[in-house]
């Protein structure tokens, strides 16, 4: 069996870069920074950096609680410091009547709409008055000066000390739903009220994550536990199979991030 056939064959790509890593900081004895990783990147550095004895990972996204993290890998005898991950929280304000009813997906979009792939920023934090935005420091400048704008509202960005980061406060709404199967698409088409002609499109086209993997697969099958998300549409997690009706289907509790 080989390495590969631990991971998802989509994974390959960032299996293959991660190694470099590993292989690089381990004969040239100098750390190294990631760009930002999801829990699932950091998850396979982990299992990968399991085969070098001598190295270690340092994840950090600006807070303790970021899901997002630039994870620093080094020797054992080093010691980062917050410096090392070169990060630049911004504020991100408005006085547009419309700002307050923006989403995380707006902020998504207009991130990547000022040529920023997603690997350069981490967590989006949304509060009531603001929003808070973490980005590596070297496009810092650059994010400064061409995000003005965020779907409708024009926005005003400053930086900030990250000190002052706020985590968000979740907020989830419980669903009961009985399915007829847990495959992906017909669980994530009822959470979002998607007939199966409009669920199995994103999904074949990899825009659903399954605990931050891809998985474009419709029959894949969702367990207790596992946080889903569609890109577009939101983000849940499977709370609690809760068995099998007389019928044969199955009661799921369900949490619905609403916000």
């Amino acid at each position: 069996m080989t390495l590969f056939e631990h991971f998802r064959p989509e994974e390959r790509p960032f299996i293959e870069k991660a190694l470099d890593w590993l292989e690089g900081v381990n004969h040239r004895h100098e750390p190294r920074l990631t760009d930002f990783l999801d829990p699932r990147q950091q998850n396979v550095l982990k299992n990968l950096a399991a085969r070098f004895p001598d190295l270690s990972l340092s994840p950090f996204g600006g807070y303790a609680q970021a899901e997002r993290c630039r994870v620093f890998i080094h020797h054992d005898y080093w010691e980062p410091e917050q410096e090392d991950f070169a990060l630049t929280p911004l504020r991100i304000t408005s006085s547009a009547p419309s700002f307050s009813q923006l989403k995380h997906k707006d902020f998504l979009g207009s991130l990547t709409g000022v040529g920023l792939k997603r690997d350069k920023y981490g967590d989006i934090l949304l509060h009531q008055n603001e929003v808070q935005i973490i980005v590596a420091k070297e496009i810092a400048s650059y994010v400064l000066l061409n995000l003005n704008q965020v779907h409708r509202s024009s926005v005003h960005l400053e930086s900030m000390r990250l000190e002052e980061l706020i985590p968000s406060s979740e907020e989830w709404k419980e669903l009961h739903l009985t399915v007829s199967s847990t495959r992906a698409d017909v669980v994530a088409g009822d959470v979002f009220r998607l007939s199966r002609s409009k669920i199995l499109p994103p999904i074949r086209a990899g825009h659903l994550k399954v605990n931050w993997m891809v998985v474009d697969s419709p029959s894949y099958p969702l367990r207790e536990g596992d946080m889903v998300s569609l890109r577009g549409y939101g983000r849940f997690k499977v709370i609690k199979d809760e068995g099998v009706t007389r019928k044969g289907n199955t009661r799921l509790e369900i949490g619905l991030l609403i916000n």
